[in-house]
């Protein structure tokens, strides 16, 4: 916290005044203003580039279906690819974060995902769409976790979870992107011949250009933000940590940078350590440069583990195997029950529209009936016009606007909420609440079915909720890993969710309603043991480590 003694009038020459605070303490005194909700902003639209990336192919399968005739376990395997990506990528992000920075990974990052989301769009096969997409899903990884720990170093304990869930709120307006996006792309009827490629430029080809332009905008915006603070200073960068922080105050204030009154920031012990440590690490990379590559492979997997290995010893095995449970089950439901959304919806609707609305079918009944093989339009060589319909009802885009509009709202709720009720009762309602919603899906008239539907998919909310828990239970120099780490483990669900919901939906839908719920309904019960969960009951380790003088490793 700033105290009065460390903020003084402004006619003090505060140049020649040294003013010693922790970090913790500069971090308060650089004031929360237009700094904050603008790296705020920029994060919670960060996070909806990824949202775009991975989960717009769903607006887009119905359509390359028939154009790149894919098989149901293709149409599986497409809906899960960027996962996968993800995944296999994520542990190498949070190592390079926790070791390069922040920044210095997030930017280069978004600019690639955003060319190979374009060159995907020239798909002219299957094998072509999933290899560019999965390494839309490489990249774009990087700011998928790396963002909470980069947005949370620049606040100080008492507005970092604020801050967190303010970008998931953003987050929450930004998923409304998607089916607004595709409301306007999809339904065009234009096309034209790309002679190099030898494809039909079609709308759906058009939309996943569209849905990566974001990508492109946050990465021109993190070229004018600076490095973590937190991140400089852990790497004993304690001139830079002050530079950004004179420079956040500034532009919270309006005031001088040079009347910022921390001129110091407290050298704890585990700082110096930790500085030594780095510049060891760096003597001994630079006498070693004229190694071979494959000792330097070797090297960096070897620091990857090292980094790695301490989430899975006491006191932090225990939490990260929560973590990392939690957001695998979210996940599991969360995307893989959202990638054959569009898709049902779209069934749905021209089911009713086939019956007049006269036939109350429950909704897997419905998707039972609307099921065609793709073997048939191969065999035909081309599809017909009722076989492959390259519009989408816009009752589809509806029920998926009401989804991001509970989104926005659930966001913005908790957000209020999270510091007053605490997280257990949050992540409690939501888990059980859609849990139960879930199985009810599976039962009733399709009217009821939709709604129940869009509550299943409102688990998401619990990502921020689980990843705003998680930034509280590591130091700064474990958090990017511990949070890519659970992220990996709650992508590895959305893989398994995709592929599985992809193949099992047409064949055992009531199954795999009834299975999703339940999977939620025991997060809910897992949720109990998140270490500090219990508001008041126990400080958490970002507090704990601020009152014993330990500012250094918390973010």
């Amino acid at each position: 916290m700033c105290s009065s003694d460390i903020v003084r009038d402004t006619t003090v020459d505060v140049k020649r005044t040294q003013r010693t605070v922790t970090l913790e303490e500069a971090l308060a005194c650089t004031k929360f203003g237009k700094f904050n909700y603008l790296i705020t902003i920029i994060s919670g639209i960060i996070l909806s580039t990824v949202l775009l990336e991975t989960l717009g192919i769903s607006y887009v399968i119905t359509n390359a279906t028939c154009d790149l005739l894919l098989t149901t376990q293709e149409r599986g395997t497409l809906s899960a690819i960027a996962f996968a990506g993800i995944i296999s990528s994520s542990h190498l992000w949070g190592f390079l974060a926790d070791t390069k920075g922040r920044r210095k990974i997030i930017f280069p990052a978004l600019f690639i995902t955003s060319v190979c989301s374009v060159l995907s769009s020239l798909s002219n096969n299957f094998y072509m769409l999933v290899i560019l997409r999965y390494l839309c899903g490489f990249f774009v990884s990087a700011g998928s976790a790396t963002i909470y720990a980069y947005l949370g170093e620049f606040h100080d304990a008492k507005t970092r979870t604020r801050s967190v869930m303010g970008a998931s709120i953003v987050f929450g307006f930004g998923c409304m992107a998607l089916p607004l996006l595709a409301l306007m792309c999809l339904n065009q009827e234009w096309q034209f011949y790309v002679p190099v490629f030898d494809i039909l430029y079609k709308p759906w080809r058009f939309f996943l250009v569209v849905c990566t332009l974001p990508s492109v905008l946050c990465a021109f915006a993190l070229y004018k933000l600076p490095e973590s603070p937190k991140y400089k200073y852990s790497k004993g960068h304690h001139d830079v940590t002050i530079m950004i922080l004179r420079k956040v105050y500034a532009f919270n204030t309006g005031k001088d940078p040079e009347t910022f009154p921390v001129t110091q920031i407290v050298d704890e012990s585990e700082t110096v350590k930790k500085r030594k440590d780095c510049e060891i690490d760096e003597n001994n990379n630079n006498s070693t440069d004229d190694t071979s590559n494959g000792k330097s492979i070797l090297k960096l997997f070897r620091k990857i583990i090292d980094q790695t290995f301490p989430l899975f010893k006491p006191p932090y095995l225990n939490r990260t195997l929560i973590a990392c449970i939690l957001q695998f089950g979210i996940f599991v439901t969360s995307n893989g029950m959202y990638m054959i959304f569009p898709d049902i919806l779209n069934r749905v609707a021209e089911y009713s529209n086939k019956m007049n609305g006269t036939d109350d079918k429950t909704l897997c009944e419905i998707v039972e009936l609307t099921t065609f093989d793709v073997s048939v339009l191969e065999s035909n060589g081309t599809a017909t016009v009722e076989q492959c319909n390259q519009k989408l009802d816009f009752s589809t885009f509806k029920n998926s606007m009401m989804l991001e509009v509970l989104y926005a709202v659930g966001f913005s709720i908790i957000g209020a909420l999270i510091n007053k009720v605490g997280k257990l009762p949050i992540l409690l309602f939501v888990f059980v609440g859609c849990g139960a919603a879930g199985i009810a899906s599976a039962f009733t008239g399709v009217q009821y079915a939709i709604i129940y539907y869009v509550i299943l998919l409102w688990c998401g909310l619990t990502i921020a909720v689980v990843n705003a828990a998680t930034v509280d239970l590591y130091p700064t120099n474990l958090r990017a890993m511990a949070i890519c780490l659970s992220l990996m483990s709650g992508r590895a669900g959305s893989v398994i969710g995709s592929y599985v919901v992809g193949i099992f939906i047409e064949t055992s839908c009531s199954a795999t309603f009834i299975g999703s719920g339940t999977s939620l309904i025991a997060c809910g019960v897992l949720s109990f043991f998140i270490p500090n969960i219990m508001k008041r009951k126990e400080k958490s380790f970002a507090e704990k480590d601020a009152e014993s003088g330990n500012n250094v490793e918390v973010a």
